[in-house]
């Protein structure tokens, strides 16, 4: 599920909650219920607005990282020939071109 920011200007307070996107928050109680927090002396019937907030997005950043998400990394060895450095167990790790794991 997606990360939303929420604010309220009554108590100038900003939560992070996730929740499914058809899912409209409006208040301060409705907010402190999924962010399973204390509403403390603000009214649970305060109003509360979205904000606009950066997506967060991972980079895979080594080999592993990519295998550890589904993608396969290729790496050019020779005119025609690849490696796959991310190739799980039992697979071919030298391809051709079309990704066919060569023959002997």
């Amino acid at each position: 599920m997606p990360l939303y920011d929420y604010f309220c200007s009554s108590n100038n307070q900003q939560l992070e909650v996730s929740h499914s996107m058809n899912l409209e928050v409006s208040t301060w109680g409705q907010l402190c219920e999924l962010a399973k927090c204390d509403p403390g002396d603000t009214p649970a019937d305060a109003t509360v607005r979205r904000l606009l907030s950066a997506p967060r997005l991972m980079k895979p950043t080594s080999d592993t990282d990519y295998k550890n998400q589904g993608f396969s990394k290729y790496v050019r060895r020779d005119e025609g020939v690849y490696e796959n450095v991310t190739a799980k167990d039992g697979e071919s790790r030298i391809v051709n071109r079309d990704g066919k794991p060569l023959k002997d």
